[in-house]
C-alpha cells in the first residue's frame, strides 16, 4: 500500500482524529492561521495554495480567516480531495488538484503558501526541492505557513517526546486502535528535524524565518519572499 492509499483508506475518519491525535489541536492550528494573518489582511482578495490539502481542515480554517481568498488544494490522496470537495461544494472559491506536489505545484503566482502534515513525508532532498519551489510560486511578500511534524535533535529526546505524546492523547480520549493507525501510517514519515528546515528555507531564498510554535514533534514555521 502506497501513501495515498494509506491516508484514503482511513478518511472517513480523518477529521475527527486530528483532535485525539494533535495535543493542543487549537493552539497548532491557530498559530498557524495567525502567521498568515501577519501576512495579509483579513479582507485580502488573496490566491492561497494548500499543498497536501487532504480533506480540506487546514483550508477550512483558512477560508474563514480569509473569507474573500481563492484556494487551489493539491493532495495524492483522491479519497481524501474527494471529501474536500464535498466540503466546500458549489463554493467557486476552491480548486482542487490531484497531483503529487513532490513533482511539482501547479502553475500560478500565490500570495501564500499552506500546508498541514504534509510535507514530513517527502525525503529530506524532496523537502529542499519544495521549499524552492514554493519561493518561487509565491508573489514578493507571500508567505509560506507549514504546520508539520519534525524530528527531535537527538534520538533520546524524540523517544521521550513520543512518550509524552502517548499519554496526552490517551488523556484526550484516543484509543488503541486511533494509535494503532497513527502508528502504521508514520511508517510513511521521513522527518526532518526543526533546525533543518528553518535553514533549509533560508537557503531557498526566505526572509523572516521562524517557529513560533512547537509542542512535541508538531511545529508551525513560516517564511517570507522579499
Amino acid at each position: 500500500m502506497g501513501l495515498a492509499e494509506a491516508f484514503d483508506a482511513d478518511s472517513q475518519i480523518y477529521d475527527a482524529s486530528r483532535r485525539l491525535l494533535i495535543p493542543r489541536f487549537d493552539d497548532f492550528y491557530r498559530v498557524a492561521v495567525d502567521e498568515a494573518r501577519a501576512a495579509a489582511a483579513p479582507d485580502a482578495h488573496i490566491n492561497v495554495l494548500d499543498l497536501g490539502a487532504g480533506t480540506g481542515l487546514m483550508t477550512s480554517m483558512f477560508a474563514t480567516a480569509f473569507p474573500n481568498a481563492r484556494f487551489v488544494l493539491v493532495d495524492v490522496a483522491e479519497g481524501m480531495l474527494a471529501l474536500a470537495r464535498q466540503r466546500f461544494a458549489h463554493d467557486p472559491r476552491f480548486r482542487f488538484v490531484l497531483m503529487d506536489y513532490a513533482r511539482g505545484i501547479p502553475a500560478g503566482t500565490f500570495d501564500l503558501v499552506i500546508s498541514g502534515l504534509s510535507i514530513h513525508h517527502l525525503e529530506d532532498s524532496g523537502k529542499r526541492a519544495l521549499f524552492a519551489r514554493v519561493h518561487t510560486a509565491l508573489r514578493p511578500a507571500g508567505a509560506f505557513v507549514n504546520a508539520d511534524q519534525v524530528l527531535a535533535a537527538t534520538a533520546a529526546l524524540h523517544r521521550r517526546h513520543d512518550e509524552l505524546w502517548l499519554s496526552e492523547v490517551r488523556l484526550l480520549g484516543a484509543s488503541e486502535d486511533d494509535i494503532a493507525a497513527a502508528r502504521k501510517r508514520s511508517m510513511y514519515d521521513r522527518l526532518a528535524t526543526l533546525e533543518d528546515q528553518l535553514v533549509w528555507l533560508r537557503e531557498a531564498g526566505f526572509v523572516d524565518v521562524d517557529a513560533p510554535y512547537r509542542h512535541y514533534f508538531f511545529a508551525v514555521m513560516s517564511a517570507r519572499r522579499m
